[in-house]
């Protein structure tokens, strides 16, 4: 089998991925139900969490509609890929050609084009910021204070994936209203 079958029963192969098989329900759905750290967390805390943190960060920083889309959809690709860590990922050069190529397109297809590099940047930093704040809240560790730069407070706790899911949705929703009015600055 050379495919995943998604939660709305869809076959998608990540390695010859399709836009017409992109869907936000199942990117919804996967993402709430895996945990960040490999599960190494006091408490569950989905990827779509930690999504809706950084696209509310972006929001939060005044970013236009388009980063607050790309920020959401930052790890994306591991609905269809699973989170694989850190230390692990960097040495599987495959793994991050797949990754690259998909989240490239999951970008292009719900922001109508690529980002930049200074957006992608953008993006990125939000993401390390709010990595901090999970060591910092929900992991045996601290790692850095760059959850000192948020400007939003957030606190990071439980939540129940189904509302996850409907929160990320809603948001992608919202996101992708705006997103077709908007001027793409890079």
């Amino acid at each position: 089998m050379s495919y995943i079958t998604t939660a709305s029963g869809k076959h998608f192969d990540p390695i010859h991925p399709k836009e017409e098989l992109l869907d936000q329900r199942d990117l919804a759905h996967a993402l709430s139900m895996i945990c960040r750290g490999n599960g190494h967390t006091r408490i569950f805390y989905s990827v779509a969490q930690h999504s809706i943190a950084c696209a509310r960060e972006a929001e939060a920083r005044g970013y236009s509609k388009r980063l607050c889309l790309a920020c959401l959809l930052h790890d994306a690709s591991e609905a269809y890929l699973s989170d694989v860590t850190r230390p692990i990922k960097k040495e599987l050069k495959r793994y991050l050609e797949v990754e690259e190529n998909l989240q490239e397109m999951i970008w292009g297809y719900y922001l109508g084009q690529k980002l930049s590099l200074k957006e992608r940047a953008m993006v990125f930093e939000i993401d390390d910021a709010m990595l901090s704040l999970e060591f910092h809240q929900i992991m045996p560790e601290e790692l850095g204070e760059a959850h000192q730069e948020l400007v939003r407070k957030i606190t990071c706790q439980e939540e129940v994936p189904g509302k996850v899911e409907e929160e990320f949705i809603r948001l992608m929703d919202e996101y992708l209203e705006k997103n077709h009015k908007m001027v793409i600055f890079t």
